[in-house]
């Protein structure tokens, strides 16, 4: 049986509280895998690649390329 769980835009440390979604890497219906990039964020300080936490198909990107974030929000739903 499958679940969707959210990712949550993760504290990429620096004690930094938001990110501007810069790049995706995936899209609705794109298989991933653990480890795998799937998104480019970039800090007051430094651009950074996210890693998938999980195994399984994008079901939805929920923050837009350009919008900035709080650490903390969904940014993606992985049917798992």
């Amino acid at each position: 049986m499958s679940e969707l769980k959210q990712f949550r835009l993760p504290d990429v440390g620096e004690g930094l509280t938001e990110a501007d979604i810069i790049k995706w890497h995936v899209q609705p219906g794109d298989p991933v895998t653990i480890n795998q990039t799937i998104l480019e964020i970039e800090t007051a300080k430094s651009a950074v690649e996210i890693p998938c936490p999980y195994d399984g198909t994008v079901s939805e990107l929920l923050v837009s390329e350009g919008t900035t974030a709080d650490v903390g929000t969904p940014i993606i739903a992985i049917q798992v």
